[in-house]
């Protein structure tokens, strides 16, 4: 039963970076006449799944949060994933569905432009998120010890090359990917009780990653 529910879980945090992994595979390398209905056409599927980046920290972090540090902390992560979502989608509908846009239909002059609207879009989505990050990361520290480590390590490597890699392959792709992986090591760690430990009616009655240590 504990293991279903942590692969629920896994699935939940690791589908949103391992669907757009698979569409840095397919996003083109640059905007040209002959790329752009794919590129604006991407980014409109798109547009609903890099929101969905931030469960990974969302999850682990679920249930009213108390009036303490561990409490402060979760507001914090919580505005950090809601600035990166807006933030980020923000970049996505400039960037990718406009520019994308206008240069289907021949209007290149603007593209530049919206091209660097876009990039200060996305990084302060991404430091929103990499703020968000920190902040869960501390509470999962004070909750779950070390075992957390190996998780924040990978996060915080993933949220340094997402700043300017996009999804583009290589290197965005393997940054996506590096999400899936800390996402699955942080629920691995969250879900894992203490050896010799009882379940108790709490814990059952939590959402999953809220059982503290």
């Amino acid at each position: 039963m504990r293991s279903l529910r942590a692969l629920r879980t896994t699935a939940l945090v690791t589908a949103a970076p391992l669907l757009l992994a698979v569409a840095g595979l397919v996003h083109p390398r640059h905007l040209t006449a002959s790329t752009a209905g794919h590129w604006a056409g991407l980014h409109v599927v798109l547009l609903p799944v890099f929101p969905f980046l931030a469960l990974g920290l969302v999850v682990p972090l679920w249930g009213r949060p108390h009036r303490d540090a561990e409490g402060v902390l979760t507001v914090l992560a919580w505005a950090g994933c809601l600035g990166y979502a807006a933030y980020y989608s923000g970049l996505d509908a400039v960037a990718g569905i406009s520019a994308g846009t206008m240069v289907d239909h021949g209007v290149h002059g603007a593209a530049g432009r919206l091209f660097t609207t876009g990039d200060e879009l996305g990084r302060a989505g991404v430091y929103a998120l990499a703020a968000a990050c920190l902040a869960t990361c501390a509470v999962l520290y004070r909750r779950h010890g070390t075992r957390v480590l190996p998780g924040a390590v990978v996060l915080f490597a993933a949220c340094w090359s997402f700043v300017d890699s996009h999804i583009f392959w290589p290197r965005g792709v393997l940054t996506m990917l590096g999400f899936a992986l800390a996402f699955a090591l942080l629920t691995a760690a969250t879900l894992r009780r203490k050896e010799g430990g009882a379940t108790t009616g709490d814990d059952m009655a939590r959402p999953s990653g809220l059982t503290n240590r």
